[in-house]
């Protein structure tokens, strides 16, 4: 029977969209985390608490939704987007207060250059986690794509006042009477 219903899953079955147990907590790792990385004096010190922060959010909540993340990230990594846009729409059904499924749809969204259905998975994912960097800096490039630069520079410095080490720092625009 567990090997029907994982099957199931997999294969992005809509009758198990409410079965998703809450995603694990892991608050207290990231507020240490992000205070690490606040506090280090530079992009090596900071680079693999960054790296743990991310496996944090790619903690899934269960093996299904872990099968069904691990599979849209190695569709990605294959540049198989409309595969990867699957899985992530299915792990989204399944897992709706999962933050990562709906970074991770957005990401794919952001690489076909569909900036415009990218910004509301971004803006669901900082819903459910507002500390995610990762969604931050991707709603602050997201946001500039579409030509929205003072809401993506915005995005940009609420990302970087938790990560300060972000790649992304170098896009940052000194707004009028403020330095950088």
């Amino acid at each position: 029977m567990k090997r029907i219903v994982f099957a199931l899953v997999l294969m992005g079955s809509p009758a198990l969209a409410d079965g998703c147990p809450a995603a694990p907590d892991h608050e207290a790792a990231i507020s240490d985390l992000l205070a690490r990385i606040q506090a280090a004096p530079d992009e090596m010190t900071a680079r693999p608490l960054n790296g743990a922060l991310w496996e944090l959010w790619l903690d899934a909540p269960d093996e299904p939704s872990q099968a069904m993340l691990d599979q849209g990230m190695r569709a990605r990594s294959s540049f198989d987007y409309l595969n990867a846009l699957e899985r992530f729409d299915a792990l989204v059904d399944y897992c709706p207060f999962y933050a990562e499924g709906y970074n991770q749809r957005a990401f794919i969204k952001f690489l076909r250059e569909d900036y415009a259905a990218a910004l509301p998975d971004l803006d669901r994912t900082l819903e459910i986690e507002p500390r995610h960097v990762g969604a931050l800096s991707g709603r602050a490039l997201t946001l500039m794509a579409l030509g929205r630069a003072e809401e993506g520079q915005a995005a940009l410095r609420a990302a970087l006042a938790l990560n300060p080490w972000l790649a992304e720092r170098v896009l940052l625009v000194p707004a009028p009477g403020r330095d950088l």
